[in-house]
């Protein structure tokens, strides 16, 4: 087998607003749009995101997984987290360091999908 691409299907009340959030803040692009959904891409290493309108018909409270977290691993997280703070995204965890390296924050999209933000650095030696 090879894996040529890969993508993350998420399933959201509003794909426009999850779009506005993914292009405005972390750099995605519409790729393709239908009816009740938006595909976004980028230029690099991260996975396409497939934005899919919740069907009230066939979705039900409580399918599917809990504490789903799309995680971009990028360098430079600390400017990055200062540009995310000047535009407002919802950061539901500040940046911060653990002691193991790695330096993170957390957001959430209109939607109340996750985001995680991660850059591997040097572990905190005593």
């Amino acid at each position: 087998m090879n894996i040529i691409s890969s993508a993350v299907s998420l399933t959201v009340a509003d794909p426009a607003a999850s779009s506005r959030f993914f292009t405005g803040h972390l750099g995605f692009r519409e790729i393709l749009t239908g009816d009740g959904f938006i595909v976004l891409g980028r230029d690099d290493g991260a996975a396409d995101l497939v934005l899919e309108e919740r069907d009230p018909e066939r979705w039900r409270p409580g399918q599917g997984p809990a504490d789903v977290r799309v995680v971009f691993t990028v360098t430079g997280l600390a400017a990055e987290y200062e540009r995310l703070r000047r535009e407002g995204a919802t950061i539901t965890i500040p940046l911060r360091r653990e002691p193991w390296g790695e330096l993170l924050t957390q957001l959430t999209d209109p939607n109340g999908v996750t985001i995680q933000l991660i850059e591997w650095i040097s572990p905190i030696t005593d």
